[in-house]
């Protein structure tokens, strides 16, 4: 791995919590919450391991982070950034464990587990031959989180006139497991897997088809290797064969939210560190402990007395501040809808840029000059900070707003009042687009033709859903698919190709987050990222109304001919899932970090139209 600063970084160590653990490597911060989290597998030099439970860390040196907004319908109290020590104070923060555990030598063949090989102290290379080793290229998984190893006896002694044998005894032959790369290519066929119990040689071809384990009788063990010492749950579920390295090994559910006002300055941000603390405290009490934590002496500013009366405020409110128009439907509703009215609002700065996480201010122009584009509003957000935090993580299948909460693994054997997460600063742009344009558009003559291409995305984003949802008798979450989404969600898309073309910006370090309902069209695009695309102002000044609406026009003459059409434009499904329809890798497509939906729900007809003129877009010729 590449050096990185030391306060980015965090050093993962292998076995208990112990003062001389061994030192694996080094991983950001952010790699914890989004590639590498508990439960993901590390491959190390010749070695692979997973990453152990929250439970396992030393957390001396893991701050935490606040943001009550997250917290609250996270269920937890606080988060806390992966530990990263300084070196002169080198502490093991992130523990991992070996996994999996079955390797074989690429010399003499043995395929064993590793602690059968007699590797010297901290490396691992067959004892006979002297040799790295080489971890199981293949692990199996389940849609509940469960992964264990690769039953190779049960793979390779398929036939009746051998005992069924446990995979992780080795079976009841009495033999040793031989594993062979014949031919010149690495395709399954050349795998071959052996015994010295004289079995026919058998190949991994056809491992990785759905019903394989199913077929021979092979169910999941319900282990959990990444939480120490947990017993192995009943698991119903026919395991999947993947690759070690394999996406659909480890899918992370992360949640996250904006910091705004008032949390995000004054006194609410002050105090937001002990709230949890103090909320059902006396005054006299919450006095002792401010006191206690030297509160006062950090934040002079403040009195005693206005400290009280704002806790007393937010419990009067229950859920924290109270706000004069009242948001409804899930919590993850609730965030968006409170961001979108701050985003409206002019927030400028005020005080000392350190109390204040959150600047967002018109353009000195005025969007007038985009009015004729159907752009509303523009808010230049010259600072945000963003919280994201790991929740949970999947196997095999992608998270779903439809997933039983039994898909969603756990983090730590028992809940611990907090999550990992990270924080980041940058800036960015909301745009939200003309309602009474929107509404025009949508109550058109052609805008049927539009309505029905949203309805086949809808269709096929309901069935996901629905083979998604076990218990029949609840309702599966509604899909987002409508004509408002696709045009809001496919401008993000084509403004951050074009900023990342004229700005100088690589795509992967912009984001969005969209905000489209009923009362609801607009995008902020930003670049929340610890590296040196966060916050320098470029990204503001592509928001300032001239500039802006040359960089929306040209975005609009790119999205109207893709290279792949008329294919592109004319495709009855695209994308995962058939989610999508008139985009792919040369038009709209952006690196999956950038998409809220992992490049799903995208038509640049919704924009734009189709070219015979059929479908009307809602920046087209209608």
């Amino acid at each position: 791995m590449s050096p990185m600063p030391p306060r980015s970084r965090s050093r993962v160590a292998s076995g208990p919590a112990v003062r001389r653990a061994r030192k694996l490597g080094e991983i950001r911060r952010s790699q914890l919450i989004t590639t590498y989290g508990v439960g993901a597998m590390i491959a190390v030099d010749n070695e692979s391991f997973i990453l152990t439970g929250l439970d396992s860390w030393d957390i001396a040196e893991a701050h935490p982070i606040w943001e009550p907004r997250l917290s609250r319908p996270l269920g937890v109290n606080h988060f806390r950034l992966p530990p990263a020590p300084e070196p002169e104070r080198a502490r093991d923060g992130v523990r991992a464990a070996r996994f999996p555990v079955w390797y074989s030598c690429p010399n003499c063949g043995d395929l064993q587990r590793f602690r059968s090989f007699n590797s010297p102290m901290g490396k691992a290379e067959c004892g006979k031959c002297q040799l790295d080793l080489v971890p199981s290229r293949f692990v199996v998984a389940c849609p509940y989180g469960h992964i264990d190893d690769f039953p190779y006896w049960k793979w390779l002694h398929r036939s009746a006139d051998y005992q069924r044998g446990d995979a992780a005894s080795g079976g009841s032959c009495g033999g040793n497991l031989t594993l062979h790369a014949e031919g010149s290519t690495a395709s399954l066929r050349s795998v071959l897997i052996g015994c010295t119990c004289g079995v026919k040689k058998v190949s991994l071809e056809g491992a990785f088809r759905s019903r394989a384990l199913k077929d021979l009788g092979i169910r999941c063990t319900g282990r959990s290797p990444w939480l120490r010492d947990a017993p192995n749950e009943f698991c119903d579920a026919v395991p999947r064969t993947l690759q070690r390295g394999s996406s659909s090994a480890w899918n992370p559910v992360v949640h996250s939210a904006l910091s705004i006002p008032p949390w995000s300055e004054g006194l609410y941000k002050a105090v937001a560190p002990y709230y949890d603390r103090i909320r059902d405290e006396s005054p006299a009490d919450i006095q002792v402990i401010l006191r206690y934590e030297k509160f006062f002496t950090h934040h002079p500013e403040y009195t005693a007395e206005a400290v009280i009366e704002l806790v007393e405020r937010l419990n009067a409110a229950k859920d924290g501040p109270a706000d004069e128009s009242p948001v409804t439907g899930s919590p993850r509703e609730k965030i968006y809808q409170e961001e979108f009215r701050s985003l409206n609002t002019h927030h400028p700065e005020e005080g000392s840029a350190q109390r204040q996480d959150f600047v967002c201010e018109p353009p000195r122009g005025g969007a007038e000059a985009l009015l004729d584009l159907g752009v509303e509003r523009v808010m230049l957000v010259k600072r945000l900070r963003e919280v994201r935090a790991l929740q949970s993580f999947t196997r095999v299948e992608e998270p779903s707003a439809a997933d039983e909460p039994r898909r969603r693994a756990k983090l730590s054997r028992e809940p611990l009042g907090w999550l990992p997460a990270i924080e980041v600063s940058g800036e960015g742009v909301f745009v939200t687009l003309d309602p009474q344009r929107l509404q025009d558009w949508e109550q058109q003559v052609g805008y049927q033709a539009a309505f029905d291409r949203a309805e086949r995305i809808r269709t096929n984003h309901d069935g996901l859903l629905r083979s998604r949802a076990v218990d029949a008798a609840k309702p599966i979450p509604e899909s987002p698919a409508s004509p408002r989404f696709l045009a809001v969600h496919t401008l993000a898309h084509i403004l951050i190709n074009e900023w990342s073309l004229d700005g100088g910006y690589p795509a992967a370090s912009l984001r969005e987050r969209l905000y489209v309902g009923p009362d609801m069209a607009g995008i902020l695009i930003y670049t929340a990222t610890s590296d040196s695309a966060g916050s320098l102002g470029g990204i503001v000044a592509q928001g300032e109304p001239g500039r802006l609406r040359q960089t929306l026009r040209s975005a609009l003459d790119r999205a109207r001919w893709c290279s792949n059409d008329p294919l592109c434009m004319e495709a009855e499904a695209a994308g995962t899932d058939s989610l999508n329809l008139a985009a792919c890798h040369a038009c709209v497509l952006l690196p999956e970090t950038s998409c809220e939906v992992n490049n799903t729900i995208l038509d640049r007809a919704a924009l734009v139209g189709t070219q015979d003129g059929s479908v009307p877009g809602f920046f087209g010729p209608w």
